[in-house]
């Protein structure tokens, strides 16, 4: 029970952080590019409450941590309320999709190397404090995982409105159509592992050495 306790302390302020700046990223370009439903409605916000899903944000994570803690099984799954876009009022849809729906990840990205940032400031003042060190680390793989999750291509995921939005109309409308299904075919590549083994995984793993090599000139001054 300590052990679960503490990684919630851990990983609180990253997710929220991650959740938080995902979801307004999208209506800030939402609204850049025409859309101003998620303004209007107070969700271009940095405030976390107004992201929050009681049940898909906090409820749900947690209760499937106690359960991998007790079955050894690696899936947790949790969602925020998705930010409202109305795709017609952008001033070019098909193109600006893309960039809506890519705002949210390439969120996820820049906090990935803001942590990692920190971690090495933190490794190179020689901080004795596990916790920081910890939370810092949470940060790093928390907004790898929410940025290869959510590149997945496949609606309603950021990576399936990027492919709508690349793709020849006759194809887009096919991928498309599978919206309705997409969560349920998600879920079932989750539990069966294959979602994160042939594309979280590996997309962390690439996404991860990117960042490396963009730290690295710091890593060289303080070492």
């Amino acid at each position: 029970m300590n052990e679960i306790i503490q990684t919630i302390a851990v990983y609180a302020l990253p997710v929220l952080f991650a959740i938080t700046l995902h979801e307004a990223a999208h209506g800030y370009a939402a609204r850049y590019f025409g859309d101003k439903t998620a303004y209007m409605l107070g969700r271009v916000s940095l405030n976390p409450a107004k992201h929050i899903d009681p049940f898909g944000t906090i409820v749900l994570p947690i209760v499937m941590f106690a359960a991998t803690a007790a079955t050894g099984s690696p899936f947790i799954f949790g969602y925020a309320k998705p930010v409202p876009v109305d795709f017609g009022k952008l001033r070019n849809p098909k193109r600006d999709m893309v960039w809506v729906a890519f705002a949210g990840p390439a969120a996820n990205f820049a906090m990935a190397l803001i942590w990692l940032l920190l971690l090495v400031a933190l490794q190179a003042s020689h901080v004795q404090e596990t916790f920081f060190v910890a939370m810092a680390n949470a940060g790093v793989l928390t907004n790898l995982v929410i940025f290869a999750l959510n590149l997945f291509p496949l609606p309603p995921l950021d990576g399936g409105r990027v492919l709508v939005g690349l793709l020849p109309h006759k194809y887009a409308f096919k991928v498309a159509k599978l919206e309705p299904y997409g969560f349920f075919i998600v879920m079932i590549l989750a539990m069966t592992n294959l979602l994160f083994s042939f594309w979280i995984g590996p997309l962390m793993f690439i996404t991860e050495k990117i960042l490396q090599l963009i730290i690295a000139p710091l890593n060289f001054l303080l070492n």
